[in-house]
């Protein structure tokens, strides 16, 4: 058991689309797709307790990553600061999940999904696969953020407009300038401005630094299009 949770782990590999990889993209879309079912139940009680419970999933599965870092000796400043867009909408979707914030939903639908799709299709779990702990604590860290957003729009009815738009180009923009004078004083490559991650990502094909931050702008802006599409056609339609 213990070589499920230790920091050198000798077991296989994590695989990119491998069988553990698909099945685990495979249940988060079902549980995605459970919230059309969800949408259909009358009152509260049980949208209330699924807000609740996937908060609760967020934070403790947070906690998980921080005290396995900690008991692994992993544990710094230069990497575990909730500065990344994941670990930043983990907590941020906890908060919007509780408190139902409409503000907070506008960046968790562009920057959350946008964000966390990308990390479980090309997850940063290293040498760490099926079924070690740091495989379970990725896919459902990024998983839960999507469903989060997924969840206040399909069942509590929230919706982006162009206005929503604007606002998370401009506050993206301005957190990444905030970002990168911590990365200058920490030496640290939170949002991976400094350099690209260790790990293969989408990242790799952007370019070279500090070019690929740009082409993050110009991808992010496309993704931002793309979720937003669907609304466009139906206020076009309506």
């Amino acid at each position: 058991m213990l070589r499920y949770i230790g920091k050198d782990y000798d077991g296989a590999p994590f695989q990119l689309f491998g069988r553990a990889h698909l099945a685990a993209l495979t249940l988060v879309a079902l549980v995605i797709g459970s919230f059309f079912l969800v949408r259909l139940v009358p009152g509260q009680e049980i949208r209330t307790a699924i807000r609740f419970g996937l908060a609760a999933v967020l934070i403790l599965n947070e906690m998980t990553w921080h005290v396995w870092n900690l008991k692994t000796g992993q544990w710094n400043v230069k990497t575990m600061l909730p500065l990344h867009l994941c670990s930043l909408f983990v907590i941020l979707s906890a908060v919007m999940l509780v408190t139902r914030s409409y503000q907070i939903y506008e960046f968790a639908f562009f920057l959350g999904i946008g964000g966390a799709a990308q990390a479980l299709l090309t997850p940063d779990a290293g040498k760490y696969g099926y079924p070690h702990l740091r495989f379970f604590q990725v896919i459902i860290s990024h998983g839960a953020i999507v469903a989060a957003a997924a969840y206040m729009t399909v069942v509590e009815g929230y919706r982006p407009y162009w206005t929503s738009l604007l606002h998370v180009l401009v506050g993206a923009n301005l957190y990444l300038l905030l970002v990168g004078l911590i990365n200058w004083r920490l030496g640290s490559n939170y949002l991976f401005i400094a350099h690209k991650p260790e790990t293969p990502s989408l990242i790799d094909l952007l370019g070279p630094w500090p070019w690929y931050i740009l082409s993050i702008e110009v991808f992010s802006f496309v993704v931002f299009l793309l979720l937003y599409l669907p609304f466009a056609i139906r206020d076009w339609l309506a």
